[in-house]
């Protein structure tokens, strides 16, 4: 074992040598000598020799400069005493700066305690210096509420300035401030002193209202610049504002009342007067037998009561428009329906009431509950003789279309008077229509039954045109449905449906007074076709009384063509009939017994259609009311006759009339077109 680790150690050593040597014969030295064969060793010898030379040349150097590195050392030396002293002078540094820095410690913990002390100063003096300015009374605040007008800047800037103490020391007074008591007596009586100048202001300008033609905007304005002077005795003395309120609720409410009851007893005087009473109705006889001793006069226009006309004005281009001024009025001699004088009633009442609510939610500072409490403080009485005065006139009421218009009116107003953030008047509104609304429905109730009522019979005259109570109908109808569409109301459109009910059943009695069916028809047609024409024009097609005539009337065109073509056209129209019944039920060889029949039929066609269209033309033509409805009704029997031939020559194309000679007699239908196009309108 020992002599494998020597042999491994022996190893070693010589793989270390052999790599000396190889780091050795790279050396550029060992190179260039073995490549010029010199001799190592006396190689080696020679820079011995070399090395000893420059070791002696050395040492003589040093000993040429030995005086010189003397002095080196003698500076050196001397350097070494300087840093010494320097090492000296710089620990005396050290301990000085030492000190230093607990003496500014100490100043610094000085300077922070100094910096606290001036801050609790600062914030003292801060806080004592407003408690002094805002308990101190400067002599300019004594002269200025003692002196100055009310109505100037300055009292008013120091009125606010008084307040402010006054409610400063109210405040301290709960903190027992000494400071406070010296200046209550004289804060107490600057405020005895000025509640007592602004209460002699407001009242005198509460007093300007009374004056006679005094325009009451502008005390109230005046009143507004100084809102804050009712402000100040709401807080300082509240009896003397109670006074002031109750003064100026009390005149204002006795100014209202009167100027609204003169202003309605004058313009109520500006009314037609022709108004409708309680035998203006619907179904009531223009010419009905009267009294002899009736000394009611006949009504100058009675159709006004049922129609619109430009009444509709006041819902649009009148609504917000002046109010009637009586006087104006009466010199130029001008009346007005009812309807106009309630808008104008309703109107300066909505512009007065939008305005006093304002002023008073301003200047009172008042909102919500206690707002609406006050106003109607002030104006309470002035509604309560409108709703009377209303109820009373309402109540001989029998115009129904100016009752529907102040309920539309109403419904106006109050969307304008919640645009401009005023709803004092919503219990209002709805009272008046709590009187409205059931007079209309009463009127309309009045109306329906006296339709019910009529007897064609005792009528006076009967013909097959229009009949008046149906064209009033329709003008008051088109009236209401085209009112009803911008506020709908469900009441209204079933007392619409029972007036149209009773109206539809009208006409029929009336048409039964006509002994022949085509009367009856032709009166129908022309009553049916006016009452849509109006409808239509005044309201929107789709319209529930539009649709129901336009079914009556085409119901009641298609008997009427049917009815005037029989007497010309009868036999080929019953004879089309019965064929196509008979092919319909499978029996087409039933066909062959009424080939003379076919015979007869054609040739009599053949001599007389052209006559009988003219003879058409001019029966239809003077039968009806409306021409462009005549000419219409007159295209559907032409019409109706080309489809009529049509399935004749289609009957006649049958295998059972094939072989008979009439078929080469028959007429081409395109002649008979040629011809109908002649009485085809222009328009």
């Amino acid at each position: 074992m020992h002599v494998f680790v020597h042999f491994v150690l022996f190893l070693y050593i010589f793989v270390s040598f052999l790599v000396h040597i190889q780091e050795n014969l790279d050396d550029e030295l060992v190179k260039e000598a073995l490549k010029t064969g010199v001799d190592l060793r006396q190689y080696s010898k020679q820079i011995e020799s070399e090395l000893l030379q420059v070791e002696n040349a050395s040492i003589q150097d040093y000993i040429k400069e030995s005086q010189n590195i003397a002095s080196l050392h003698n500076q050196i030396t001397a350097c070494d005493s300087i840093l010494e002293r320097m090492e000296q002078m710089l620990s005396g540094f050290q301990s000085d700066l030492s000190s230093i820095s607990d003496e500014i410690q100490t100043l610094q913990g000085q300077s922070i305690a100094m910096n606290i002390k001036l801050k609790n100063r600062q914030s003292v003096r801060g806080e004592l210096s407003q408690f002094v300015h805002e308990i101190v009374v400067p002599e300019s605040m004594i002269s200025t509420i003692l002196e100055t007008a009310v109505t100037e800047r300055q009292f008013l800037e120091q009125l606010h300035e008084l307040n402010h103490k006054i409610n400063f020391v109210k405040e301290q007074s709960f903190h027992d401030s000494k400071s406070a008591l010296d200046v209550r007596d004289i804060l107490e009586k600057l405020k005895i002193k000025a509640i007592a100048k602004i209460r002699e202001f407001l009242l005198q300008k509460i007093y300007q209202f009374r004056k006679p033609m005094t325009n009451y905007q502008v005390p109230q304005n005046a009143m507004l610049k100084f809102r804050f002077f009712y402000e100040f005795l709401l807080a300082n003395e509240r009896h003397v504002a109670k006074e002031v309120r109750d003064e100026y609720v009390e005149t204002m409410s006795k100014i209202y009342y009167s100027y609204f009851r003169s202003y309605w007893n004058r313009i109520m005087k500006l009314q037609f007067e022709d108004v409708a009473d309680k035998d203006d109705l619907m179904g009531i006889e223009d010419t009905a037998k009267r009294s002899i001793f009736s000394s009611r006069p006949q009504l100058k226009n009675r159709s006004t009561i049922f129609s619109l006309g430009n009444r509709g004005n006041i819902l649009t281009t009148d609504l917000e428009a002046g109010i009637i001024v009586p006087h104006a009025a009466q010199k130029s001699d001008t009346k007005y329906p009812y309807e106009g004088l309630f808008r104008s009633l309703h109107y300066a009442l909505l512009d007065n009431c939008c305005r006093e609510y304002l002023f008073l939610t301003d200047f009172f500072m008042v909102a919500t509950a206690a707002a609406h409490d006050l106003f109607y403080m002030v104006l309470g009485k002035a509604l309560g003789m409108f709703l009377k005065e209303l109820e009373s006139y309402i109540g001989e009421c029998y115009d129904s279309i100016a009752i529907f218009l102040s309920i539309h009116v109403v419904y106006r107003y109050q969307v304008i008077m919640h645009k401009r953030g005023v709803p004092a008047l919503d219990r209002y509104w709805e009272t008046v229509h709590d009187i409205l609304w059931p007079r209309f429905e009463y009127i309309m109730q009045l109306n329906i039954q006296s339709i019910k009522e009529t007897d064609p019979s005792r009528l006076c005259s009967v013909d097959a045109r229009p009949h008046h109570i149906t064209r009033r109908y329709a003008e008051f109808s088109a009236a209401i449905v085209g009112l009803n569409e911008s506020f709908p109301s469900e009441r209204v459109n079933r007392l619409l449906a029972l007036l149209q009910g009773e109206v539809e059943n009208f006409v029929l009695r009336m048409a039964a007074e006509f002994p022949q069916r085509r009367e009856q028809l032709v009166f129908l047609i022309n009553n049916y076709d006016m009452m849509l024409g109006v409808i239509m024009e005044r309201t929107t097609d789709d319209s529930k009384e539009s649709e129901s005539f336009k079914e009556l009337l085409n119901a009641r065109t298609a008997e009427f063509v049917d009815e005037t073509l029989a007497p010309h056209f009868g036999g080929m129209m019953t004879f089309v009939k019965e064929c196509e019944g008979l092919m319909e039920r499978g029996q087409a060889d039933r066909l062959r017994k009424d080939e003379k029949r076919v015979t007869t039929i054609t040739r009599s066609f053949n001599r007389d259609w052209k006559k009988a269209i003219d003879d058409l033309n001019q029966e239809v033509m003077t039968s009806f009311t409306n021409f462009r409805n005549g000419t219409s009704i007159l295209q559907a029997a032409l019409t109706q006759l080309i489809q009529y031939y049509h399935r004749y020559q289609k009957i006649l194309s049958l295998s059972t009339y094939k072989s008979l000679p009439i078929r080469n007699e028959l007429i081409n239908i395109h002649h008979i077109m040629v011809e109908v196009k002649k009485h085809k309108p222009n328009f």
